[in-house]
């Protein structure tokens, strides 16, 4: 099952990325650098076979690591966060595949031919592929998201610049026109679409091509406003991916069956089962043998990297962790992000000191055992071509911090330790944090403190760590009290950030607004970075400008850690690799127990 690929959200503590996914021998997490005490981070490998005689089905016990429930969005055009989209990604996976660079291959489900002249892209879908419900799939389910989420009424968040980038959709999207004139249906499995413009992102796994594809038939009578809260979205969600979805129970658990209609062979095993399971629970359950797959918190690792009934294998996410500031509001009238130059926030000074407050070397050594390391950007390691060499993290330095502070008028008027705003008003940043495991508290308690140590005043908002699903709720709006959050960015496939970070991008929560910024964004897009030298510099001057202004801190690139039980052969977490479910089976009857 491959790894998500829209820019989305990413639960801090344990896990979250637009499109579908899951998880030989290459090491990843290499040990190439040593902690203060010499300890050498671990070597890790992306794939495992573990051997002895596969028995006939089975069913594979998965865990959903996390204190969060399932949201209960089973729909690529409708979820917003990570557990709905693990869930989707075992019955509905995206239409293509990709290489270990995210370039778009022929590996998935449909071909794609790009015409870069002409701004068009065709999508050839294989015939006689059926729905694990029987039904036979068309071009028309291609066809079918654009007309849901460039709908007036569509109720999710996907209606961003990659399909506002298609000939026609913004005349369909204001009621202007019945069909979207740059969808051109060839024929019962082909499709033609045409663009506005054609940036060299289109060649990436989520840059710019839709990778979407859902069963019409089953919406059949149901209006876009109404789709998001319907029986095929929460209920009864039907796919084309190995396994179809059997039973659920409501935010804790989903049984699939084996898809016998799937177009690459019926999975090896009958089923899986997946539940969602605590991170603090987590390494006792596997070692007792209750589960098969589970992410583990790296946080823990010495508790379990001697584990005797379970391989630990994994790989660098193209994630990241960060210090965002809230610097405005979603104007949902007119689709863009209004920053507002008044809010203490706003002042950059300000988040340089923050940035020198915090020493994310030792959170990666203290917290995680050198499994997570200080970014110094937001586009990660994955991505070497576009990563600027020259622009490293913020180092330590409390010392900076106050001068920072100092140079800017924030000065501690009243002598109680913590400073006032440059007009010599007190002021204090509301700082929101979500809950997941043991490392979740103190990391944001030491967050809190480092601030207060160079005389920011910053408190965790309500006093205590916010669950998931109301954390986001909370950001997404623009809740007045939230002022600072901690929170993580996968970037999926294409290191493009105008959909993070761009002026009509929801996902840029912190509300920034530049018109330099605007521009940088605009030059990676431009026709002119399919030059490569051109897209690289585009990339390196974008993140010189961020590491200035800082309208989020990077704070931590992460590995992401995957047990697999000594009952699984061949389980892999390559990017780019594609688990091989006619391969996939079981040696025992159970997990197997330490």
């Amino acid at each position: 099952m491959r790894k998500s690929l829209e820019k989305y959200l990413i639960q801090f503590m344990t896990t979250m990325t637009i499109g579908s996914l899951v998880l030989s021998t290459v090491p990843m997490v290499q040990a190439e650098e040593a902690d203060e005490e010499g300890a050498p981070a671990p070597d890790i490998s992306t794939s495992v076979e573990h051997e002895g005689e596969v028995l006939e089905g089975g069913t594979l016990k998965v865990a959903y690591v996390s204190d969060t429930a399932f949201a209960g969005v089973f729909n690529n055009m409708f979820y917003t966060g990570s557990p709905d989209a693990t869930v989707i990604g075992y019955f509905n996976p995206g239409l293509y595949g990709y290489d270990s660079n995210f370039k778009i291959d022929d590996s998935g489900f449909a071909k794609i031919e790009m015409d870069v002249e002409n701004k068009q892209v065709t999508i050839s879908i294989p015939e006689g592929v059926k729905w694990d419900d029987g039904e036979p799939i068309t071009i028309d389910d291609v066809i079918f998201p654009y007309y849901v989420i460039g709908h007036p009424d569509y109720t999710g968040i996907r209606y961003s610049n990659d399909f506002q980038n298609v000939v026609g959709m913004e005349e369909y999207h204001n009621g202007e026109a019945e069909e979207i004139s740059g969808l051109e249906r060839v024929d019962d499995y082909t499709l033609t679409v045409t663009y506005n413009s054609f940036p060299n992102s289109m060649v990436q796994a989520g840059g710019g091509i839709s990778s979407y594809i859902e069963p019409e038939h089953v919406f059949e009578g149901i209006e876009v406003a109404d789709m998001e809260d319907s029986a095929p979205v929460r209920e009864n969600p039907v796919g084309f991916g190995p396994f179809k979805v059997e039973s659920m129970t409501p935010g804790e658990a989903v049984t699939y069956t084996a898809n016998e209609n799937y177009y690459k062979g019926r999975p090896k095993l009958d089923g899986m089962t997946m539940n969602v399971i605590n991170p603090n629970s987590i390494v006792a359950e596997l070692k007792a043998g209750n589960f098969d797959i589970a992410t583990l918190p790296t946080d823990k690792y010495d508790t379990y990297k001697d584990a005797t009934n379970f391989t630990t294998i994994g790989y660098e996410q193209n994630a990241y962790s960060y210090i965002g500031f809230k610097m405005g509001k979603w104007n949902e009238e007119e689709g863009k992000n209004e920053f507002d130059p008044e809010l203490v926030t706003s002042n950059k000074a300000l988040r340089q000191a923050m940035a020198y407050a915090m020493d994310n070397d030792a959170v990666g050594r203290e917290f995680y055992q050198g499994l997570r390391r200080a970014a110094d950007s937001m586009i990660t390691p994955n991505f070497q071509e576009y990563l600027n060499p020259d622009v490293k993290a913020y180092e330590y330095n409390p010392e900076k911090a106050k001068e920072v502070l100092a140079e800017a008028g924030f000065k501690d008027v009243d002598g109680d330790g913590l400073v006032e705003d440059p007009n010599g008003e007190k002021f204090t940043l509301n700082f929101a944090s979500m809950s997941g495991g043991e490392t979740a508290a103190p990391l944001a308690q030491y967050y809190v403190q480092a601030w207060n140590a160079v005389g920011i005043p910053v408190e965790l908002l309500d006093g205590q760590l916010i669950e998931f699903n109301s954390f986001y709720e909370r950001i997404e709006k623009d809740d007045p009290e939230v002022h600072v959050y901690q929170a993580a960015f996968g970037t999926g496939g294409d290191p493009n950030p105008n959909a993070l970070f761009g002026e009509e991008a929801q996902f840029n929560y912190t509300r920034y607004v530049n018109e330099e910024h605007n521009q940088l964004l605009a030059d990676i897009e431009s026709n002119d970075s399919f030059d490569d030298d051109y897209r690289q510099q585009a990339f390196y001057a974008w993140q010189e400008f961020m590491h200035e202004e800082l309208p989020v801190i990077p704070t931590l690139w992460r590995y992401e850690l995957t047990a697999v039980n000594k009952r699984v052969t061949n389980w892999d977490v390559e990017i780019g690799a594609d688990v091989d479910w006619t391969q996939v089976g079981l040696t025992a009857e159970s997990p197997v127990a330490e």
